[in-house]
């Protein structure tokens, strides 16, 4: 069962959290390709230091103030796709960056998209999913648009670490230590 919108319309850091444990379901081709998300970072807003919004709504950004419950695909450091879950309500800019999946559906296509690496990272996960930008903006509540969270497994709060979002480099204080990254311990979950 697909997540329904509402559930992306609260708070970015309650649906990051919530996210740990879902399932994010790629149907490219003729494959399905899934993983259980295990690492989620917030960002919220224009005054979030860290957040592409705190430059304004331009043609990059311009996913994140539309509907929730839509992708923001983007592309970084010249060669990573970076998928984004669009939290809270339509005109504010804020969403969740799915930083890391556990594989549990088309494990050989996964295995064979990332040359046997793990998907421990957003730009891995995007590599084994094939998310590219064509994935921009895509409704993640139905499974037409070829990408979609879905119901997966539940997962204690003692199995989730809690800290700072990571790779912000020259992001002031306190916006660099905010804790809104949430991940699960050992990066596995028991399935």
């Amino acid at each position: 069962m697909n997540l329904p919108r509402e559930f992306y319309y609260r708070p970015t850091l309650t649906v990051a959290r919530e996210l740990i444990g879902a399932r994010l379901v790629r149907r490219w081709d003729k494959f399905t390709l899934a993983g259980l998300i295990v690492e989620t970072e917030a960002y919220i807003g224009e005054q979030d230091l860290a957040c592409h919004a705190n430059a304004g709504r331009t043609l990059r950004t311009a996913p994140m103030y539309g509907p929730p419950g839509h992708a923001y695909v983007y592309f970084t450091y010249g060669n990573h796709w970076m998928f984004n879950v669009v939290t809270e309500r339509e005109g504010f800019p804020a969403a969740v960056l799915v930083r890391a999946i556990q594989p549990v559906e088309g494990l050989t296509i996964i295995s064979r998209r990332r040359r046997g690496g793990d998907t421990l990272g957003p730009g891995k996960l995007t590599q084994a999913l094939n998310i590219t930008k064509m994935q921009n903006t895509a409704d993640l509540t139905i499974r037409d648009s070829g990408v979609w969270i879905e119901m997966g497994v539940s997962v204690p709060n003692s199995a989730v670490t809690i800290g700072p979002r990571v790779g912000l480099n020259k992001t002031p204080e306190p916006w660099l230590s905010k804790p809104w990254r949430f991940r699960v311990k050992n990066w596995e979950l028991d399935i």
